[in-house]
């Protein structure tokens, strides 16, 4: 069985129509990515959800994509071994992970979008030869890269083991006093999802979204704060994963996080362990020029 992508994620919220805005503006018309996952908003009563695990509108499943209809005949048996599978009638499953988030799998249905890559010129590299910019148009992200939630910290190894003993997820990143990144077994990404112990609280922590250029990351959050939406993590690079970033909190719960040029890694990648955390960024933006035109 080989689990390849995220597919869905369900928020439960108390205000579908203002949360739907808060993507639209995000850039996902229809509330799908690039490559055909989908953003699913629905009531916060909304019959047959997982039980909440905070306040509030928040995260309360994750579905993931697998490969093929076997892969999900493979993963039931394996669940049913101790823990109850509702199937659906397109054949998803539905259960909960150690922690109790909701969690799903389904054969990935996966659209291909229209990229393009505007050339970089440097030194010796004519990438973009007699080739302009145009103006920044609207930022559509291609696809959600990764899922990052809060775990408790009893528990926490019993939490992650679910993922790599029985799941097939791969370590990449131990960061021992916060929490461990992972990356499913058919994805290539640094991660594919952190479970975060240091809060010490289960809940969203936040959902990634793959943009194309360094360029989109910027201009597209400066689209959500012109439009009213808050920041919540100025312009960077991270050190686990190197890739370019910026977060906007969401009405929905938790953050959102427009990504680019992550780090991609393969079954070679040895699993690095860090007794201490190391800096959240390689860098982030600093001005001296606020309030100045």
């Amino acid at each position: 069985m080989t689990i390849t992508r995220i597919e869905r994620v369900v928020y439960a919220v108390d205000d579908i129509p203002r949360c739907t805005r808060f993507f639209e503006d995000f850039g996902l018309q229809g509330l799908r990515t690039g490559v055909g996952q989908e953003i699913r908003l629905v009531p916060m009563d909304e019959p047959g959800l997982p039980a909440p695990l905070e306040d509030g509108p928040t995260l309360r499943e994750v579905v993931w994509g697998v490969d093929s209809p076997e892969a999900l005949d493979e993963l039931r048996a394996e669940l049913e071994r101790d823990r109850e599978v509702r199937v659906d009638e397109d054949g998803s499953l539905h259960t909960l992970d150690e922690t109790g988030f909701g969690l799903g799998f389904a054969v990935q249905q996966v659209t291909e979008p229209v990229v393009e890559y505007p050339g970089t010129n440097g030194f010796g590299t004519k990438a973009r030869l007699n080739t302009p910019l145009d103006p920044p148009g609207r930022v559509s992200p291609l696809r959600i890269c990764h899922v990052a939630l809060n775990i408790p910290k009893q528990g926490r190894e019993r939490a992650v083991g679910f993922y790599l003993d029985r799941l097939g997820f791969k370590a990449t990143d131990v960061v021992e006093p916060m929490g461990v990144f992972m990356r499913a077994p058919g994805d290539a990404d640094q991660h594919t999802m952190l479970l975060c112990h240091r809060p010490d609280r289960a809940g969203v922590n936040h959902t990634a979204y793959e943009v194309a250029s360094f360029d989109d990351v910027v201009n597209g959050a400066n689209f959500m704060i012109e439009n009213g939406w808050r920041e919540a993590r100025k312009l960077g690079r991270h050190t686990i994963g190197s890739n370019v970033f910026r977060f906007v909190h969401a009405p929905c719960g938790g953050r959102v996080e427009y990504a680019a040029d992550m780090d991609r890694v393969d079954d070679t990648w040895e699993t690095r362990v860090h007794a201490e955390t190391p800096p959240h960024h390689l860098w982030t933006l600093q001005s001296n020029r606020d309030g100045e035109n």
